[in-house]
Order: structure tokens, then C-alpha cells, then sequence
């Protein structure tokens, strides 16, 4: 929303407006992340139970962390717990040395190293079907579920095996096939935009999202009714339920103290109310385009897409919380219109939502942490409370560092931030609305999205024998957005898996987490010295790239 991105764009771009235009200062942009930061974990906390216990869902980045810690500090003396420990360090060593190899042909850009390998073809490649050979990827495969693998990787033919070509030979007909391929009134459109469920991947995202939030609510609606709600009950069935006797009692314990220490429900919800009360005061004295109702209105619905988001961390360990974003820019730029400064309005919204999803995801992740560390969840929720507090004042001080001593947006110079262009020109088509769309985007988007809500009755309604094979909407849905290379890595994963449950059974149970931590550890300790690398100014020498043999011919 700065001058800057306003420039960039053109003035003669159509709906590019001077007067929507916001420079940053540190006074607005704490004061704003005061007002809608700390609303992210009390939006989620009431829902610890049901993601963390009831579905058991994963959280594959919080399982690693927690082996992790598990492993610094728990009792090593067992033979099976030693073994565990040394299979987490060696895995997490052959990791980042991994990565450290790949960063020497990685070159500069994003079209080199072995992140861009053409394992099955130059052809597959440019449908985003390869393995990017990233051992967190593998990782997480190896944690998940073998349902939620195979619904990925479904979910990656689909999208990028059908639906997208599919469209592309649409152009000419569906929308102009002569622009950018960055540009939202064609291919891009329907990919990355949307509004309410104009998205497809959110489209999905939310029917499987919003139905069992329904489903949970009216569980326990019934069981209030009945009386009989005990912390025992289940309101959902879970994901998998293998464990050995001694892996009940280890599961009745983190139950007992994950339940020790609750965050009561009365306080999490007055104090979402009080905080969203004052936020809906406060915002429109920053952004007055942004009435109070419309603040108001984003409220709302934060629980729910809270809820969304955190259940889809939970599933594939990726934050889609910018996409819930870019939903609010779209909806909130289209409502307020061009006129009224409903580009502003539409990227504060999508500043409100992206914060609480954001927050909320994170928190689960930790709860997921705690709960398999044996750690206090109350004193997990004033951490992550402490550390939002701390965020609002630390990251717009370091915004301002880098925008007082760059030129931040430049296309030629160090740091392009090309995602300002991007959001910016989303919400100047977003005061348009949907006809600014491309044809058959709205019905397209409507249709997965009562296609997710269909798939999870059918979950419901089967036997559990059959149910367990049917694929998970909410997984299937992160591939149309990332890419199809998601799911192979995630499919590669639980194929390893799969066939040492057949050859060594007891050895996977026992090793195939510290494997799959140890993986993911040692890939994310990589980016500490890539960071420092890339601050040094030190470029990889080498850009190891793939073309086809035509290339070559004369």
C-alpha cells in the first residue's frame, strides 16, 4: 500500500489510485499488530482438544520439535530410546548436510539446483510434477498419515494433472490468452485469487474446514443435551488408532497433563470479545476506509478460518494463512469499492485475517508440541501471547531497518518484495468483484467446494473399513496451491514407510518418527547458515539447470 508499489505498478494501471496509497511508519504498524495480533490464539484455544486429541492430527513440524526436545531431555538409559536418539542425530546430520550440498548448485534465482530436478520429464516438470529432493517434505510423509499422503498426492493429479491444463486450453475462450502469466483475469485468476469460495484450493479448504467445525459444534451440542460430556469423549474419528498397550498409557498421561492445566473456556472467549471490541474501534482510526462494521465483520470470521487453517497445519504442516488473506482482500476490497479506498480496505482485512490464522496455526503447533513433551499448555498460551507481544514491537523495527537503509521494492536491486505488486494489483481487481474474474472461475470454485462438504459425509456414513480409504478434502487442497511437487516428496515418504512397516514393523513404529524428525530438524538448522550466507552476500558457485535436447539442436 506504499507510494513505492503504487509507482511500480503505474499510475495508468486501471484502478491504480494515488489516494490508496499508505506508507509504512513504526507508530501505525505496531499500533496495528497491538490491536489484531493477540487475537489469533484465543480465536483457537478452545478448539485444543478436539485437533490435538480427538482427530490426532499430526503436526508434523511440532512432532519433530518435540522428539527433539524429547531427546535432549528425557532419560536415555532404554536401549530403544537410545537407539531412537542416535537414529534422530544421524538423520538430522545426513540433512543438513543434504541441504548443504544442494546449496552449492542452487545458483542465483530460483530456477537451478537440484530443487529443480525433471525427475519425470521436462514435460511433467513444467506441471510442477518432480521431486525437489527436500528431506522435510519426505519427513513430513513419513509422520502423516498414510490417508493424508495419498489425498495430496491425489489432490496433485487432479489439479495439476487435469484441471489447470485442462484450463490453459481454455485461453481465448474462457479469458484473453494474451496476458501475463501473473496477471489474475486469466490462468493466474484461477489459481491464486478467489472470493468467498472463488479459489479453488480455498474453496476446498473451507468446505472440509467449515464441516467439521459444524460437526464438532453439533457433537457437543448433543452431548450437553444428554448430559454426558466427559474430557474421554471423542466428537470426531480419529485419523489412526494402532498404539500398543504401553503406548495407551503413554497417551493417558499427556492426556492427564494436557487437561491439567486448562485454559478456561469463559476466559478464552471474553477475552477474544474484549480484544476484538477494542480492535474494531481502534483500526478505523488507522484505516478509515476499513469501517468499524467491516472490522467487525472480519471477526467473525477469524474463529472460523482459525479453525481451517490450524486443522490444515495439522494435517500437511503447511501455513496457508496468507490464502485466508488474500480470501479477505477480495471479499472486503469488493464491498468497500474503488471509490471509497477499497484497495486499502481490502489489504488492511487481509492484514487482520492472515494475523489471526497465522497465530492461531502456530499455537496448535505448539499445544501438539507440548502435549507430546509433557509441557503446561497454560504456560504454553501466555508463551506464544509473550511472544506476539514481542513480535508487534520487533518486526515493524525491523521493517523499518531495512526500509531506512534500502531501497525496498526496487525491480533491479537487492530486495524486489515482489509479493507488494502482487497483493496490491489482487485488490484493485478486487473492487471489480467477481465479474472481474474469468469465465466459469465462481461455478468452478463451487463446485469442489460442495464436492469437499459431499466427501466428508461420505466419510461420515461409511463403515470405518471403508472410510479409512476414502481421500481427506483438506489435504487434497494444498497441492493446487503449492504444487504438485508437494505431493510426490509427501507420497515418497509414506511409500518408504509403507514398506518398512511390511519388512521391519516393529523397527518403523518404533524409528520411523526420529527418522522423519531427524529430517526435518536438520533441514531447517540448514537455514540458519543459509540466512547467514545470504546476508554475507556469499552466491553458490554453481547453477546446475535442466533443458530439453531440442534446446540444443540446430
Amino acid at each position: 500500500m506504499d507510494r513505492k508499489t503504487y509507482e511500480l505498478v503505474g499510475p495508468d494501471y486501471p484502478g491504480n489510485r494515488v489516494e490508496d496509497v499508505k506508507d509504512p511508519s513504526l507508530g501505525w504498524m505496531i499500533g496495528f499488530l497491538f490491536l489484531v495480533a493477540l487475537l489469533g490464539p484465543f480465536a483457537i484455544v478452545m478448539l485444543r482438544k478436539v485437533l490435538v486429541v480427538d482427530y490426532k492430527l499430526a503436526f508434523p513440524g511440532g512432532t519433530a520439535t518435540a522428539l527433539m526436545i524429547n531427546s535432549l531431555h528425557g532419560e536415555k538409559e532404554a536401549d530403544v530410546t537410545g537407539k531412537k536418539v542416535s537414529c534422530l542425530v544421524k538423520y538430522m546430520g545426513l540433512s543438513f548436510g543434504w541441504s548443504f550440498f544442494k546449496w552449492f548448485f542452487s545458483g542465483v534465482g530460483d530456477s537451478c539446483g537440484f530443487d529443480n530436478f525433471p525427475t519425470f520429464g521436462v514435460a511433467a516438470f513444467k506441471n510442477t510434477f518432480y521431486f525437489n529432493f527436500n528431506p522435510s517434505y519426505v519427513g513430513y510423509g513419513l509422520i502423516s498419515p498414510h490417508i493424508v499422503n495419498c489425498s495430496v498426492f491425489l489432490g496433485s493429479v487432479i489439479s495439476w494433472g487435469f484441471l489447470w491444463p485442462f484450463i490453459t486450453k481454455r485461453a481465448g475462450d474462457w479469458y484473453p490468452d494474451n496476458l501475463s502469466s501473473s496477471d489474475f483475469r486469466g490462468l493466474y485468476g484461477y489459481k491464486i485469487h478467489s472470493v468467498m469460495t472463488v479459489f479453488v484450493a480455498v474453496s476446498i479448504i473451507l468446505g472440509d474446514g467449515l464441516y467439521n467445525l459444524v460437526k464438532i459444534f453439533v457433537v457437543i451440542a448433543r452431548g450437553i443435551c444428554n448430559v454426558q460430556l466427559t474430557k474421554g469423549d471423542q466428537p470426531v474419528q480419529a485419523l489412526q488408532d494402532n498404539k500398543n498397550s504401553r503406548q495407551l498409557m503413554d497417551d493417558e498421561l499427556q492426556i492427564e497433563i494436557f487437561f491439567k492445566d486448562r485454559i478456561p473456556t469463559w476466559f478464552a472467549v471474553c477475552g477474544y470479545i474484549v480484544l476484538a471490541a477494542i480492535s474494531t474501534v481502534a483500526v478505523p482510526t488507522i484505516f478509515p476506509q476499513l469501517k468499524w462494521y467491516l472490522v467487525l465483520v472480519c471477526y467473525l470470521l477469524a474463529p472460523a478460518i482459525a479453525f481451517c487453517n490450524s486443522y490444515g497445519m495439522g494435517l500437511t504442516n503447511l501455513n496457508l494463512a496468507p490464502t485466508y488473506g488474500k480470501i479477505a482482500l477480495f471479499i472486503f476490497a469488493s464491498l468497500v469499492g474503488s471509490s471509497d479506498g477499497g484497495v486499502i480496505a481490502g489489504l488492511a482485512a487481509c492484514g487482520i485475517i492472515m494475523s489471526i490464522a497465522c497465530s492461531a496455526a502456530d499455537l496448535m503447533q505448539d499445544f501438539k508440541c507440548g502435549y507430546l513433551t509433557l509441557s503446561s499448555p497454560r504456560s504454553m498460551f501466555i508463551s506464544q501471547l509473550t511472544g506476539v507481544v514481542l513480535g508487534c514491537v520487533i518486526a515493524p523495527l525491523t521493517l523499518w531497518l531495512f526500509w531506512a537503509a534500502f531501497d525496498i521494492g526496487d525491480p533491479d536491486g537487492e530486495y524486489k518484495a515482489p509479493f507488494a505488486i502482487i497483493f496490491r494489483e489482487m485488490a484493485i481487481l478486487g473492487v471489480e468483484g467477481v465479474a472481474a474474474l474469468p469465465q466459469h472461475c465462481l461455478e468452478i470454485c463451487c463446485a469442489f467446494f460442495l464436492a469437499a462438504m459431499a466427501v466428508n459425509l461420505l466419510r461420515d456414513v461409511t463403515p470405518a473399513s471403508a472410510s479409512r480409504f476414502i481421500p481427506i478434502p483438506m489435504a487434497m487442497a494444498v497441492p493446487f496451491y503449492i504444487g504438485a511437487f508437494f505431493g510426490v516428496d509427501m507420497l515418497i515418504g509414506t511409500v518408504i514407510l509403507f514398506v518398512w512397516q511390511k519388512l521391519n514393523g516393529r523397527g518403523a513404529d518404533d524409528y520411523a518418527v526420529a527418522v522423519a524428525s531427524g529430517l526435518i530438524c536438520g533441514d531447517g538448522i540448514w537455514s540458519i547458515p543459509s540466512a547467514v550466507l545470504s546476508i554475507l552476500r556469499i552466491d553458490p558457485p554453481v547453477c546446475m539447470a535442466f533443458r530439453p535436447s531440442s534446446a540444443f539442436s540446430r
